[in-house]
């Protein structure tokens, strides 16, 4: 008899051992965060709280507190418990007065501890509700610009913004703070952009996340491109494939090679631009004068030139030639065409050995096809400095310079920017 009750004592044991693991295995509480994390919120604007836990998450309640009243956005029970939960709501229909209020979320797991009532996760956050949008006005003049060119504006915002700029289509140009308090953008007409499309609006954002945008006067002018056929040789196709073979090691014939870079890389380094242009200071860099031209020498290729690409008297592909190629003396030294910082340098695809230089707010210039680079990236370079040698890398046909000016990562026209009054009358003196 005392042997029976002794193992029915260890099997006691066992079981509360067994329930007790059970019980408090899981005493971690959800992991829980909300964003975006703001001391200041629209109405309108949505939040995502995301929860996550190991033995599920069983429940969310997400509440405002104004004035002594609770005001419930979400209560939400999960059946089964789920693994990660991600809630997007917005506070439309809380009825909140403009001013301070509180934003309590409190996250449930299912564990079985705490007598069955799970882990508990609680979020506070005090917040300041503001549903006024900011209030834009165009302080400058006479917005005239041409179809692949670039123009100034300067306008006033009531209030603190976190961005503001112009959008044009499905592209957005930031706007940059002066010393003034103003604010000041250069936006582009794009080159490929239907004339009747181009619709430029200011536009700004605040940190409740209340929106504003705004049309204003300009003056668009289309531009008639020219248009090309290039034929593509055996030897042409002999001396620059090599450059890309291991890029694209499967491609044997040297023409459906040639098409895949032309086609495909050149897509790949539009990418980078766009990439690259993010790098970009908020402060100018340049000294408000004209752009330098690569001195002494020919104009061989216009921006925004249309090209039929032929082999063997077929047709092949079509591409647009952006930037400008200049022909000097060969292995010409090349000069920064303004004063900046180097934020990129080597092979850069159809560019062959590149430089790239930031002038800030969104302004680079791109020196292509270069034999030789004399500057790294993180240089600061002045007006002048030389930073490499003209060459014929990449799919440059002989030496020479292409020299591409980039707004928010697209190619505008350089012309523009090498003519002191073009640069005074459209974008400094509105700056001043």
């Amino acid at each position: 008899m005392g042997k029976i009750l002794s193992i029915l004592f260890l099997l006691v044991l066992v079981g509360a051992g067994v329930g007790a693991y059970f019980f408090t295995r899981d005493m971690t509480p959800p992991e829980a965060a909300l964003t975006p994390d703001r001391a200041a919120t629209g109405s309108k604007r949505e939040f995502t709280l995301t929860a996550r836990d190991a033995s599920g998450v069983k429940a969310v309640k997400i509440s405002v507190l104004q004035a002594q009243k609770e005001t419930v956005i979400v209560n939400k029970t999960f059946e089964p418990a789920q693994r990660e939960v991600v809630e997007k709501f917005t506070l439309e229909q809380a009825g909140l007065r403009e001013g301070q209020f509180d934003l309590n979320m409190v996250v449930t797991d299912k564990s079985v501890f705490n007598f069955g009532a799970g882990n508990t996760t609680r979020i506070s956050k005090t917040m300041a509700l503001d549903n006024r949008a900011p209030v834009i006005n165009v302080l400058s003049q006479a917005h005239i610009i041409k179809q692949g060119g670039a123009c100034g504006v300067v306008y006033q915002v009531n209030k603190d913004v976190e961005r503001s700029g112009v959008i044009v289509g499905d592209m957005f140009f930031p706007g940059y703070k002066l010393d003034t308090g103003n604010y000041a953008c250069i936006f582009a007409f794009p080159w490929n952009m239907d004339p009747a499309r181009f619709q430029p609006r200011l536009y700004a954002e605040d940190s409740a996340g209340n929106e504003r945008s705004i049309t204003f006067r300009y003056q668009a002018k289309a531009t008639k491109f020219k248009h090309d056929s290039i034929n593509v040789g055996d030897d042409f196709l002999q001396s620059k494939m090599p450059q890309f073979e291991t890029i694209y090691p499967d491609i044997k014939d040297p023409a459906q090679l040639y098409i895949k870079v032309n086609r495909d890389l050149r897509k790949e380094n539009v990418a980078k631009l766009v990439e690259l242009s993010k790098n970009t200071s908020p402060k100018m860099l340049w000294d408000g004068g004209p752009f330098l031209r690569l001195p002494n020498a020919a104009p061989r290729a216009a921006f925004g030139d249309g090209r039929t690409y032929m082999y063997k008297n077929q047709r092949i592909d079509e591409e647009t030639h952006l930037g400008v190629d200049l022909a000097s003396l060969e292995n010409a030294q090349v000069p920064a065409a303004q004063s900046g910082k180097v934020i990129f340098t080597g092979f850069f695809g159809i560019y062959g050995n590149a430089v790239v230089i930031d002038h800030g707010w969104g302004l680079q210039t791109i020196y292509s096809h270069l034999s030789q680079i004399s500057a790294k990236v993180g240089d600061d370079v002045k007006k002048g400095e030389i930073i490499g040698n003209t060459g014929a890398t990449g799919l440059a046909a002989g030496d020479h310079l292409h020299f591409g000016i980039i707004l928010g990562g697209i190619e505008i026209q350089p012309i523009e920017w090498w003519d002191p009054h073009w640069i005074k009358d459209n974008i400094t003196s509105k700056f001043q």
